[in-house]
């Protein structure tokens, strides 16, 4: 009899706990379907200036608190669009990360309003030894003659940010490379100043740290500065007095008298003349 009764009471405990377990395994799926979103990840790795097809995404879920914002639910939203900045696989697609629509692909997609993009010859030595990769910030720095024909070297330009070098402008690849084309972007002002600084000397690539903000206003170094010698300042020489007065003009001397001297006239009939003694 007792053992009969144990018997039930534990087929009743089992049928409890199964129910129990059926029922917390529903409620967490139905609080997982419910706290969950659709959003668009990248399934490759896609470089800045790409224009965007729905064969580059995938959609995950993500937890509905935690979605980022301008995240995408629908890869068919993103046909068509350009990044504005490289994106890696897994990463969600954001709005702020794509150019305005009807945007065109390519390099010029990812210049801003207001900026221009301009394109200097370098060298290993020019271009850092290659460490100028796309993303960086860079100081432009031209060496010339001065007006009075001096070498003087000047950091004519700041914190220049680098959109390619060659013609690749992916900014996830950190390994540094030679190449004789980098891509700088700038203001109109600015395209000015570099386009004539290439053209009055040679130019140099600064990299500067990418935190750094602040600028550093500099008056160039010349030779004597370089070397600890005073300037030397030709001295233009005192122009000569203008004089006012007229100019004097000669006189002529009077015709020295002639020396005296004793004549007698002579006359023969009807001839007449002169004898000088």
């Amino acid at each position: 009899m007792k053992g009969s009764r144990a018997v039930v009471i534990l087929v009743l405990a089992l049928v409890a706990g199964l129910s129990a377990v059926v029922l917390a395994a529903r409620w967490l799926t139905q609080q997982t379907s419910m706290g969950t979103q659709q959003v668009v990840v990248a399934a490759r790795d896609i470089d800045l200036g790409s224009a965007l097809n729905a064969t580059m995404f995938e959609s995950v879920s993500w937890p509905a608190g935690a979605v980022p914002k301008g995240a995408f639910s629908a890869q068919t939203e993103l046909e068509g669009r350009v990044l504005l900045t490289s994106i890696q696989r897994g990463e969600p697609v954001l709005e702020a990360k794509l150019a305005p629509v009807g945007t065109k692909g390519g390099l010029s997609a990812v210049i801003p309003e207001g900026k221009r993009a301009i394109t200097v010859k370098v060298n290993e030595v020019v271009g850092v030894a290659g460490f100028a990769l796309p993303g960086n910030h860079v100081d432009v720095m031209v060496n010339t003659q001065d007006d009075q024909q001096r070498p003087i070297s000047k950091i004519v330009l700041e914190r220049i940010l680098v959109l390619a070098v060659a013609q690749e402008a992916s900014r996830d690849e950190t390994k540094p490379r030679v190449v004789s084309a980098v891509t700088l972007e700038v203001a109109p002002d600015q395209a000015e100043k570099l386009d004539l600084a290439r053209s009055v000397g040679n130019l140099s690539l600064v990299l500067r740290n990418q935190v750094d903000r602040d600028p550093t206003p500099t008056a160039g170094i010349r030779k004597n500065d370089l070397l600890g010698q005073p300037a030397t300042v030709p001295v233009a020489a005192a122009p000569k007095p203008v004089s006012t007065a007229k100019p004097q003009v000669a006189r002529r001397a009077p015709p020295a008298p002639k020396p005296a001297s004793d004549s007698v006239e002579v006359i023969r009939g009807v001839q007449r003349s002169v004898a000088q003694f």
